[in-house]
């Protein structure tokens, strides 16, 4: 498995912390930045890790931010693009689950690490039911 990853200045100390606990499961990651706390834009990281999932160079993308509101924005401009702002577990799951989501978007100012680190174990190991949910899915990108 392949992670694509990203942040702006908000999320840069969750990424490196996701990044080794990545590493430690013997998963690969890209790292397309922030590098570092220093102010930046977190488009300039959103579309990268967007298209590297959208062109299946990564099987699924991790983006953070301080609310998580702008990566999801972002990446969501993106065609094939189902990126979905968690803040619990649960929601990790539903949201591979039930939508097919491939990008993971964190809030770093308002979730502790510990659970950024369940919500990324989540989803990675939840996948997509499909069924009902298909329909639904395909909707998105298509319309009705």
């Amino acid at each position: 498995m392949k992670i694509a990853i990203g942040s702006d200045h908000a999320g840069f100390e969750y990424k490196e912390i996701v990044k080794n606990f990545l590493a430690s499961k013997n998963i690969e990651v890209i790292d397309f930045g922030g590098p570092s706390t220093e102010s930046v834009d977190y488009p300039d990281f959103a579309h990268p890790v967007a298209n590297s999932v959208g062109s299946q160079e990564s099987n699924l993308g991790i983006l953070i931010c301080g609310s998580g509101n702008g990566v999801a924005i972002t990446a969501n401009k993106h065609k094939g693009i189902r990126a979905a702002l968690c803040w619990t577990t649960e929601l990790a799951e539903l949201a591979r689950q039930h939508n097919d989501a491939n990008v993971l978007c964190l809030p770093a100012r308002f979730v502790s690490i510990e659970a950024a680190q369940d919500m990324v174990n989540a989803f990675l190991n939840t996948s997509f039911e499909g069924g009902r949910h298909s329909n639904r899915v395909s909707k998105i990108t298509t319309g009705c």
